[in-house]
């Protein structure tokens, strides 16, 4: 079997955080050029996707990544008038972030294997239930690809967002031949010391491990899953288990494809605890 690398699209990456729905067509072909030059050169891609505007201002309004909230009052919006009609809306805009993401993979002559998390796994956070099985067989030019979304979650909570660093983290450690997992993120070239604007070339960590403190930058008004944090946590875990693990400015997509080919790239190798 040929070797694998899982790779996480952020959100923001892929998408105008700031305006409900909106894909970046360009990033999205550039990023799946890199697929189609990794799938030429022997290596098989296992695409995870975030959010981004498709996803996080929605559900942070209704408050999903806390579950069902019963006794609490939300203002409607344009599209729901309660949390299950929230939820529904969510999933179908994913699935249409989904469609732009795969109709650029086919623009490179690959054929994207979809699976909804809605459709196949339960609960939140890196224990989450599913069978991964289902992206063990991979055929030349296909790509597994999935993405962060709104799943049932058992007991009263009822539903949560079953993250995508959560599943990349799961993938990553549980699918045979993986030999790395690439981050691509936006605006920065890894974890800095310092936050993004106050940051100069030298405050980025070319190594981290989680004995070492730095501060990103948490879009908490928007975001509904754990941001930079979240990502640098699982990918020290996945480090753990002997896999490569690194973050890279996804706006450098010639980085991009570097790392996932292995080559050694200006970003962030993630370890795990000294």
């Amino acid at each position: 079997m040929r070797e694998r690398v899982v790779i996480k699209w952020g959100g923001g990456l892929i998408t105008d955080k700031t305006s409900l729905c909106t894909p970046d067509l360009e990033i999205l072909d550039h990023l799946a050029q890199t697929i189609a030059t990794c799938q030429s050169n022997d290596v098989e891609i296992v695409l995870v996707h975030g959010a981004g505007s498709f996803g996080h201002l929605r559900a942070k309004h209704w408050r999903l990544n806390e579950g069902a909230l019963t006794d609490e009052v939300f203002e409607n919006d344009e599209e729901c008038s309660t949390q299950w009609e929230a939820v529904q809306q969510v999933r179908k805009e994913m699935l249409q972030l989904n469609s732009h993401v795969c109709e650029a993979l086919v623009r490179n002559k690959l054929t994207p294997i979809i699976h909804p998390p809605h459709l196949w796994a339960k609960n939140t956070g890196p224990e989450f239930s599913g069978d991964l099985e289902r992206f063990h067989e991979q055929k030349d030019a296909h790509v597994h690809v999935t993405f962060g979304d709104v799943v049932d979650v058992e007991g009263g909570q009822r539903f949560g967002i079953l993250s995508g660093d959560d599943l990349v983290t799961r993938l990553a450690i549980e699918l045979p031949q993986v030999k790395r997992l690439v981050f691509a993120i936006k605006g920065v070239d890894g974890l800095l010391r310092v936050p993004p604007e106050q940051a100069e070339e030298s405050d980025l960590f070319e190594h981290w491990s989680p004995d070492i403190e730095f501060e990103g930058t948490h879009q908490s008004e928007i975001d509904v899953t754990g941001g930079i944090g979240l990502k640098a946590a699982r990918g020290s875990f996945v480090a753990s288990h002997g896999i490569e693990v690194i973050m890279v400015n996804g706006g450098r997509t010639e980085r991009v494809l570097g790392a996932m080919l292995g080559h050694p790239v200006r970003g962030t190798l993630v370890t795990a605890k000294k």
